[in-house]
């Protein structure tokens, strides 16, 4: 059942915040409302949905003109702002419902030329429909349940049980003028609705005030929750998105994974005639997704198409299946299927390119969502986003497909409008749009992640679109640096000294992200003592830390680029303790000496893989040992200020952690160096590698 989240003291609130200004204070309960119906998942998925509020405005000679506020492409519901309700003046969209037709370009620039602010973002594609309808506030979901009986073979008839005539039905028609129209002329014949049900697609309610169209877009919903339920025998669902990353099979998905990863990776450059560009992935399992897994009729249902049209752009039309016979074959057993998706994509490509008379350019023929049994579901995309968005539909969807296929049978729009929505030229251009980041699709995992070079490197890699993956030994300190960066990053908490740590911290970055791309291994701690004086224990521990610790993990992370097939990275930070030994770091120098030999040897013998393998020496960075007191006194030792101490360089400037970092991402984007150490330490000529 659907939670009811109205609360009238948060609405006067943000009613209050907004000024004395009437439009405002009706467009903040606008927001209002239209956060509390995107905070639950299961009302509007990923930019589904919309909503809208009809309200006055001056204008430029101080007179009042009708304007439509609806929401903006780029804005979500559930962080919805006033920004992301352009303003639009309602009589010129109102003039164009007696247009015979209207080209879904026209309607867009039509649009945009009647915006209050040009330089807002474009208003919603059904901003036609918000304005033919006459209330004042207008919400339009994609619920889960609405979209199970949207879908059935013949909704109709229990649309009709239901709700009797309380909604109007309007048959499937793609966003844009044709439906705005048709559903207008629906509501004119059935003017005392209180809702919308668009099949195939999804609802719409409308009132007077926010509250009663939300409202009845929760009374709604749950009638058709209860309904559902009574059908499938008292089987409810709590929600449909639980991100429950846990596998399954914790070791399959780690072995499974990154093959899988590598044959779609190797697609995508091949389609673009490049090289291989990976792909992010998002696994999904728990006991729901476990008993979906297990129908028997999985596989046609694989072929059936999407809950509701707009999720084909995130989702393609049909999922791969990865069946248990496909998995025993192993990487052979995965690539053919793969492969065999590909090759239907294309043969269904061409069959629809003939049928809509050509001027369309094929995307990416990859799966975007993997059903995989015995193991759960994959979102595939192009960056953590975009797999996670795919991930949170597919959940919904096998949700919708249950619910569906216990109600009578899911029967989504066909292969046609299937293809006409994936290639609607207002979607591809929202999608050209979005320009890749440099890492987009890659997998960057840090050790000691959350010291300061650590940190400071998975944020420069974050900028540049790679997922993250930061591994430390402290729980506290992992957790807060993962969430300064945000959502798409893992914290992995490992003691890399221990004894398989470093294999158990891998497999969990790939069962979160499907693979490892560049695996930047700068876990270490600089002992301190004089080398003759100083315990044996001390000095081995160094040894697990600053060299054994980066050798595992250079294992660990081999193995997973040999999986993927599509080559990689690894990036040490060495130390100028290397080649420049310091007086009483012995203990240090060591193990990073070896660390610097380490990065010669391995990128000899994975080069024939395509695996790069480069360094970065740092000397005098605020972190580990050199605190501020450890400055202020090396400082004091030498005569010198703590600046100075810190510029003592060729170059009289400090370099700070982010210094590092950029090294670390410029070795990354050198595709021809390897073997290869940078020097970062504004100029030290005693520790000179050249």
């Amino acid at each position: 059942m659907r939670q009811n989240r109205w609360n009238d003291k948060e609405a006067q609130a943000r009613v209050d915040a907004a000024g004395p200004n009437p439009a405002d204070r009706t467009l903040a309960l606008r927001v209002y409302s239209s956060r509390i119906i995107g905070a639950d998942p299961d009302l509007v998925m990923h930019g589904g949905g919309n909503t809208s509020v009809k309200t006055e405005r001056p204008d430029l000679f101080g007179v009042m003109q009708p304007v439509l506020h609806v929401k903006g492409s780029g804005w979500d519901l559930d962080t919805l702002e006033a920004a992301g309700l352009p303003g639009v003046r309602l009589n010129p969209l109102l003039e164009m419902r007696k247009l015979d037709a209207l080209s879904d370009e026209d309607m867009v620039n039509m649009q945009r030329s009647n915006l209050l602010d040009s330089s807002a973002p474009n208003p919603s594609v059904e901003t036609l429909l918000h304005a033919f309808l006459p209330h004042i506030f207008v919400d339009h979901t994609h619920a889960t349940a609405f979209l199970a009986l949207a879908n059935l073979p013949e909704p109709e008839a229990a649309i009709r049980e239901i709700f009797g005539d309380r909604l109007a039905i309007v048959p499937y028609i793609m966003p844009g003028f044709a439906l705005a129209r048709k559903a207008a002329e629906l509501f004119d014949a059935h003017p005392d609705c209180e809702g919308i049900i668009l099949l195939k697609h999804g609802h719409f309610t409308f009132g007077a005030t926010a509250k009663e169209s939300y409202e009845r877009v929760i009374a709604h919903t749950n009638l058709v929750e209860e309904w559902l339920a009574a059908k499938n025998d008292g089987r409810r669902f709590t929600g449909t998105v639980k991100r429950n990353r846990a596998a399954s099979a914790p070791e399959a998905a780690a072995a499974i994974l990154p093959v899988l990863r590598g044959a779609i990776g190797r697609l995508r450059g091949d389609h673009h005639g490049a090289a291989p560009l990976p792909v992010v992935m998002d696994m999904r399992g728990g006991d729901v997704i476990d008993a979906f897994l297990g129908r028997p009729d999985l596989g046609e249902l694989a072929q059936r198409g999407v809950a509701s049209p707009d999720h084909v752009i995130r989702t393609k039309g049909r999922m791969l299946v990865l069946g248990k016979d496909d998995l025993a074959r192993g990487r052979a057993g995965i690539e053919a299927r793969v492969e065999d998706f590909a090759q239907a994509y294309r043969a269904m490509f061409e069959a629809q390119l003939e049928r809509v008379g050509g001027g369309k350019v094929m995307l990416e023929p990859h799966p975007c969502v993997a059903w995989i049994e015995g193991l759960g579901i994959v979102g595939i995309g192009k960056d953590a986003s975009a797999a996670s968005a795919a991930a949170d539909i597919a959940e919904q969807t096998v949700e919708v497909m249950t619910l569906g296929e216990a109600a009578g049978g899911f029967h989504p729009i066909g292969p046609d409008d299937l293809f006409d929505m994936e290639y609607w030229s207002l979607e591809q251009a929202k999608l050209s749009k979005a320009a890749a980041k440099p890492f987009a699709g890659q997998v960057v995992a840090v050790t000691g992640g959350a010291g300061a070079i650590g940190l400071a490197t998975a944020k420069a890699f974050a900028r540049e679109g790679a997922a993250i993956a930061l591994i430390d030994v402290n729980p506290e300190a992992c957790e807060t640096a993962a969430a300064s960066i945000g959502s798409n990053c893992l914290a992995v908490v490992a003691d890399l000294t221990t004894k398989g740590a470093a294999d158990q911290a891998v497999a969990e970055i790939v069962r979160r992200f499907g693979g490892l791309d560049i695996l930047v291994s700068n876990a270490g701690a600089a002992i301190q003592g004089m080398l003759l004086d100083l315990d044996e224990a001390t000095l081995r521990s160094s040894f697990e830390l600053n060299f054994f610790s980066h050798l595992a993990m250079a294992r660990a992370a081999a193995r997973v680029f040999s999986a993927q097939n599509h080559g990689g990275q690894m990036l040490f930070n060495v130390s100028k303790q290397a080649v420049n030994p310091g007086k009483g770091f012995g203990a240090y120098g060591l193990p990073k000496a070896a660390t610097f030999f380490l990065v010669r040897q391995l990128a000899l013998e994975l080069g024939g893989s395509g695996v790069r393998v480069n360094g970065v020496n740092a000397d005098r960075i605020r972190s580990g040992l050199l605190t501020d007191d450890f400055i202020k006194s090396r400082a004091e030792a030498r005569g010198v200020s703590a600046s100075d101490y810190m510029a003592g360089n060729l170059l009289k400037a400090e370099v700070a952690a982010h210094h590092v970092a950029d090294a670390f991402v410029g070795l990354a984007r050198s595709e021809r160096t390897t073997a290869h150490v940078i020097t970062v330490d504004g100029g030290n000529i005693e520790a000179a590698l050249r």
